[in-house]
């Protein structure tokens, strides 16, 4: 987000002082008004029920304008991914702001399989949850678990030891 040339100044029937606040132009959408001080600067908050009129975040991976009934990845259409393309070349979109060409896709997908051998202990790890557990309780519990096997490759920061992504 880029800091906006004007400012929006907020003020009160009770004589209370205004309060002038950053504005932000988004990538896409309307702009934005940065609160984060208005608690400090006024002893209030906003009410949003719903959050109907909240940015939550900063994306640029995701733009999402329920009114309208959109929902973007990387500037493209949710429409169009289902329908013209599959989950990895999905998941490659997200991870490189771009979908893949012909040798791009191959590449991608000859990484992925290379890198869907599971270590065969985790049967162990599987089979300690119950027959009926939930199914995203199982999941965490096996992401968390893999975490033990390929702890070498737990440094989000160093990008030489990522084991599915390729390099850019």
């Amino acid at each position: 987000m880029k800091l906006a040339d004007n400012k929006a100044t907020l003020s009160f029937s009770d004589g209370s002082p205004s309060v002038e606040l950053p504005v932000y132009q988004g990538t896409m959408g309307p702009d934005v008004i940065d609160i984060r001080k208005l608690y400090a600067q006024t002893d209030m908050f906003t009410y949003d029920p719903g959050f109907l009129s909240t940015a939550a975040c900063q994306s640029s991976i995701t733009y999402i304008d329920g009114d309208k009934g959109e929902l973007l990845y990387r500037g493209y259409p949710i429409e169009q991914l289902a329908t013209n393309c599959n989950y990895l070349d999905t998941c490659y979109l997200l991870l490189n702001g771009e979908l893949p060409d012909q040798k791009q896709k191959a590449e991608f997908e000859d990484l992925v399989t290379k890198h869907t051998m599971v270590n065969e202990q985790m049967q162990f790890f599987l089979r300690g949850f119950r027959r009926d557990a939930h199914p995203m309780a199982v999941l965490t519990g096996l992401v968390g678990g893999l975490s033990a096997f390929y702890h070498d490759s737990t440094d989000i920061n160093n990008p030489s030891t990522a084991r599915s992504r390729p390099s850019a």
